[in-house]
């Protein structure tokens, strides 16, 4: 009646003798997070057993558990975990993302449910993604068809995070694409991973359980309403009469959550319904939470295994996966999972709730039993595609495909500037590009204008013969921009010329007045010098106004510049004196023994302030100044190293958190600019060559020595993509990149140049 199919036995503690060994990249570490045994739920043996199949498959991988744990329950995980995460508690979050980024870890792997975390739909979770710079990926258990507002955001924030999104199902894959919108080339489909064993051992397994001469009907899992055991029970009257050796073993303790919540109460009400129905003589409940060896077992006595989910959205199922690699004959409703495993007769698929038709289902293959056979061994020959060791070489393989090999081209002599022509037009440098498509629609702004009009001074023998030009246009705009009725700099223009405010930012205000100070002392020509020198002792008094310690810090860069050609410029001069003051005062207020900057937040164009004080020190002869600007620039460098040793700038999920270091992303161009002209401020007061070292690893950022491995910049262009953030590069090359990567390349040749 039973056939046992002849297979190469071998221990599961065994890697089998003819399944391939995948090879990690050497020195891989993968930080994997979840849950784990011993804790009683199915994402912790799925967990756990991906970490054991890749342990076998790769011995050379470095796996990191760090494990889930309920803030209500002590559990005593293995020694190898190298943390635990404690439900609702952010800093527990934190402090594990603290520990994989000290680790150096290549990859991390998320194993994502809405209820693991905590917070909103589980978006307590964020307070480890947004704090981790490695690629993400991330398993979906559940992809819901009609989330909720938050189940939503939650999705769309791991989309947005993530570089692989793992699923079980094509009918996942597809959700993900359609209603969630993610990119295709995001998603994997891997089935949920199995235990291999020999077919065809009901009967050997049913003595131990005391099983012998019985039909055996099972469903195991945690027990919860969402399981639809009520309309299994419901159906056993009618196949009592058909069947009246049937015993139906509902195995699984109560979900650790509901009973948190009302401790066994729905399990008595199932009892008390079983009883009603005069059923409760041919139900063996099983009330623990078996180790996986014991529940195999147990699954390998059953005939028929039944899932009577009560929604279409469960995507995918552990347990259903179990019964068929077990060869089990299976009757389920028709969520997601089971729609795809059992299609094309591998199962049996009823009507969410319909206990006559799981009835006629069962009693119909406990009648035929050469049917119920067939569709055992159907059932098991789909199995064999999810054993661990079938899947354990893809596992590995979409490790080494997510892992960033951060490198680096050689550093360029020149770029060219075809990129930056490209964005210019006759009344300025254009905001913003959609990928290499300038934007006309966000129009013009004297930041972008006043940071071009300094590059053309800089720019070799690939300017010419457009420099005059282009000096020309941008010294325009910022002339144009400078409102005397307000006595301000107006930063936005639109498209048709037209100013958008009165008055512009400080931090607007106070970078034209750097680009200013130095066209005054770089400018091509006389007469541009002079135009520049004089508009800049017009604007000074707005300095007086500004509270931005990077706008303060962008004016005195340009006093210093002012002062270079003439030392005698009072307004250059006070305009250094205050601003010097000011930034000391400021990082007085603000320092702390392990906070070493000028603001509680670390923000934008940081490296500005300690360039600032360095040039100040040095003009003005100011020891306190220079160390000053010397103790926060090298605080900033340690904060923008990477483990791996390559520049990792300060991300803009950083921007407005009180104390916190940086967190990763988004990355944005003009931090490695401004890194670059700091290090040569440095350099210029200490002549210590170490300055060139850590200039030169701000530039490889733009060639690939970064956090996702992409050239941020093209050397044969000039143009510039607008940074990198979680999933890669933002395709837009807007003027603000470009003007970054074009003034960065000048600075790192002017500085080697210094040195060489």
């Amino acid at each position: 009646m039973y056939e046992v199919i002849d297979r190469a036995a071998f221990d599961e503690a065994d890697w089998p003798a003819g399944a391939p060994k995948a090879a990690a990249q050497s020195g891989t570490r993968l930080a994997l997070v979840g849950g784990f045994l011993p804790r009683r739920c199915g994402i912790a043996t799925f967990t756990t057993d991906i970490h054991d199949s890749l342990k076998r498959a790769a011995p050379d991988l470095a796996v990191d558990i760090y494990a889930m744990t309920p803030a209500t329950d002590a559990i005593a995980f293995d020694p190898e975990t190298c943390s635990t995460i404690t439900e609702g508690e952010a800093e527990s979050f934190a402090d594990a993302a603290r520990r994989i980024e000290a680790s150096g870890a290549d990859v991390i792997w998320l194993q994502h449910e809405f209820g693991l975390f905590g917070g909103l739909a589980g978006d307590m979770i964020f307070e480890l993604v947004d704090r981790i710079s490695a690629p993400l990926i991330v398993t979906l258990h559940t992809v819901l068809a009609d989330p909720d507002a938050d189940q939503m955001r939650v999705m769309q924030r791991l989309i947005a995070s993530a570089s692989k999104l793992v699923v079980m199902s094509e009918c996942s894959r597809l959700l993900l694409r359609t209603l969630y919108a993610a990119d295709d080339e995001q998603i994997v489909v891997i089935p949920h991973g199995v235990p291999d064993r020999p077919f065809g051992r009901t009967q050997m397994f049913k003595a131990p359980a005391g099983l012998v001469g019985r039909d055996v009907v099972m469903t195991f899992g945690l027990l919860s309403p969402g399981k639809g055991i009520e309309a299994a029970i419901a159906a056993l009257p009618a196949v009592i009469a058909d069947c009246p050796d049937i015993l139906y073993c509902i195995v699984g303790a109560t979900h650790p959550n509901l009973l948190a919540r009302e401790g066994e109460a729905y399990r008595e009400r199932l009892q008390d319904q079983a009883k009603a129905l005069g059923v409760e003589a041919h139900i063996k409940w099983i009330d623990a939470f078996l180790e996986t060896d014991a529940l195999l077992d147990l699954i390998e006595a059953a005939d028929i295994y039944v899932t009577p989910y009560t929604g279409a959205g469960q995507s995918t199922s552990g347990t259903l996966a179990y019964a068929m690699a077990l060869g089990k004959a299976v009757v389920s409703t028709p969520y997601v999972h089971a729609t795809e495993l059992l299609a094309d007769g591998h199962g049996i698929l009823v009507p969410f709730g319909d206990s006559p038709a799981i009835a006629r289902e069962i009693v119909a293959l406990l009648s035929d039993r050469e049917r119920l056979g067939a569709m055992q061994r159907r059932a098991y020959q789909r199995g064999r595609q999810m054993i661990w060791s079938a899947l354990a070489a893809r596992l590995v393989a979409l490790i080494d495909a997510t892992k960033v090999n951060p490198w680096a081209s050689p550093i360029p002599a020149r770029v060219g500037i075809d990129g930056l022509l490209r964005i210019c037009d006759d009344t300025g440098i254009l905001q913003h590009s959609v990928h290499d498509i300038p934007d006309r629609a966000h129009g013009y702004c004297v930041d972008d204008n006043a940071r071009a009009l300094m590059l053309t001074h800089r720019l070799g023998k690939e300017a010419e013969p457009h420099r005059s030009r282009l000096t020309s246009i941008f010294a325009a705009f910022v002339e144009a921009s400078w409102n005397e009725d307000s006595g301000q700099f107006r930063n936005f223009m639109d498209y048709r010329r037209n100013w958008l405010e009165d008055s512009g930012s400080e931090d607007s205000c106070g970078r034209t007045l750097w680009a200013l100070g130095a066209t005054a002392r770089e400018g091509r020509s006389a007469s541009t010098r002079l135009w520049a020198g004089r508009l800049f002792i017009r604007a000074a008094p707005s300095m007086s106004a500004f509270r931005s310690p990077r706008a303060i810090a962008f004016a005195m860069l340009g006093a210093d510049y002012l002062l270079a050609v003439d030392e005698e410029n009072a307004p250059a001069m006070t305009m250094l004196q205050q601003g010097t003051d000011r930034l000391l005062a400021l990082y007085e207020q603000a320092s702390t023994p392990d906070w070493h900057w000028f603001e509680p937040v670390l923000a934008y164009d940081n490296g500005r302030i300690p360039e600032a004080l360095i040039r100040a020190g040095i003009r003005l002869r100011r020891a306190d100044a220079t160390q000053c600007g010397l103790d926060t620039l090298r605080w900033l460098n340690t904060a923008q190293i990477a483990p791996a040793g390559h520049f990792r700038p300060v991300g803009s999920d950083s921007f407005g958190r009180h104390h916190e270091l940086p967190r990763p992303f988004d990355q944005q161009p003009v931090e490695a600019w401004a890194a670059i002209d700091a290090a040569s401020a440095a350099y210029d007061l200490t002549g210590d060559a170490i300055w060139l070292t850590h200039a030169q690893r701000a530039y490889r950022w733009f060639s690939g020595a970064n956090d996702r491995g992409l050239a941020v910049g093209d050397p044969h262009s000039g143009t510039c993509r607008d940074g990198i953030n979680r999933r890669g590069l933002n395709l837009n090359e807007g003027a603000e990149s470009v003007l970054a990567y074009q003034h960065a390349s000048c600075a790192l040749r002017a500085l080697t140049a210094k040195i060489h």
